[in-house]
């Protein structure tokens, strides 16, 4: 696990990285390793993924910890069927802080419906303790297909 989050020499590095090959490939081989955990519902992985105080931003405005998304996965209350990047993964790197955005097709049930949409995604990610974990992600909706409420 370790070697898919750990990348220290980033951190040591002087100035900013802004779009260096390898360290794109590193962040977004990330972001599609976080998604596939959380079909998945691999949470010790999801959770080594997600920083303590993670925050996502759904395409509905709602805001959810770290606690209450992975929560709502183990749970079954969220069950993503799909969540796959619809278009490159592009990001911008720093020192120790990376934004990764891209389009996404999203199928998820969740209390009280459920819905299939494509979708901006943009996440934060920080290197700490040598390690790269996401602490925001906004998703918003592209399609103008709203939720099924049931």
């Amino acid at each position: 696990m370790s070697s898919l989050v750990t990348q220290p020499s980033l951190a040591a590095r002087a100035g900013a990285i802004l779009g260096d090959v390898a360290d794109d490939a590193l962040l977004s081989g990330l972001e599609r390793h976080r998604l596939r955990s959380l079909v998945a519902g691999d949470l010790d992985r999801a959770s080594a993924l997600h920083a303590d105080d993670y925050e996502l931003v759904t395409p509905g405005g709602d805001t959810l910890t770290k606690a209450e998304y992975l929560d709502g996965i183990a749970s079954g209350a969220l069950r993503y069927h799909v969540f796959e990047p619809s278009s490159p993964i592009r990001c911008r790197i720093g020192s120790d802080g990376a934004i990764v955005r891209y389009r996404v097709h999203v199928v998820i049930d969740f209390p009280g419906g459920s819905d299939d949409s494509e979708l901006w995604h943009t996440d934060y990610w920080e290197l700490r303790d040598e390690r790269w974990q996401v602490v925001w992600s906004h998703a918003t909706r592209i399609s103008s297909a709203a939720p099924t409420r049931t």
